[in-house]
């Protein structure tokens, strides 16, 4: 969670990372949307956090306003201070993560994702770990857990917890395809994440 100037730099950095757009500068980043909305994102989860005095709260509700309707544009639902650094929406497209979620760093999600809570319930939402990579198409739904370095396949509908790092894992309901994982599919810094 982005708690000061600091840190917000440092997400700004490793998101740019992730996303491979280090030196991508305004004004190329004027037709990048998910670069733009993932700063726009970290700005709003940074003044909201940070800003606290009552003659800033006008700040906050804009960068709050500015991150939900450029979402619309993009088509990205994801709410403040659920996603670590290192963040990659990989492409403009419908992706909705629950308030509740919680996403480790340096997790690569692709389009038409939708992690959501069990159904009746508001706040029993997956809880992922860091380096996660989340093929297109899959949907994340409860009180579940996603280790470390996981690869979750295209399509695939997880509804139960996978403690074991580094796996792939795929279908519908979701199971354990293969011991590769999430290594090479994502950035990772060398000291962190999946590992072989």
């Amino acid at each position: 969670m982005i708690k000061s100037k600091k840190d917000y730099l440092e997400y700004v950095r490793e998101d740019r990372k992730a996303l491979g757009k280090e030196n991508r500068h305004f004004p190329f980043t004027l037709f990048d949307w998910p670069l733009r909305y993932q700063l726009i994102l970290r700005r709003a989860e940074y003044y909201n956090n940070c800003y606290t005095h009552f003659w800033q709260k006008p700040l906050v509700l804009y960068a709050k306003l500015r991150h939900k309707m450029f979402g619309n544009k993009c088509g990205f639902s994801v709410p403040l201070n659920t996603c670590g650094k290192g963040l990659n929406l990989a492409h403009s497209g419908t992706v909705i993560i629950n308030a509740g979620a919680k996403i480790g760093d340096y997790c690569r999600i692709h389009v038409d994702v939708n992690i959501g809570t069990a159904a009746g319930h508001s706040d029993l939402a997956p809880k992922i770990g860091n380096g996660v990579y989340i093929a297109p198409g899959a949907k994340l739904f409860g009180d579940i857990e996603i280790a470390d370095g996981i690869a979750i396949g295209a399509n695939a509908v997880v509804n139960k917890s996978f403690i074991t790092p580094n796996i792939s894992i795929g279908g519908v309901p979701a199971k354990q395809i293969s011991d590769k994982g999430a290594k090479g599919l994502l950035y990772m810094p060398e000291d962190t994440g999946a590992k072989d």
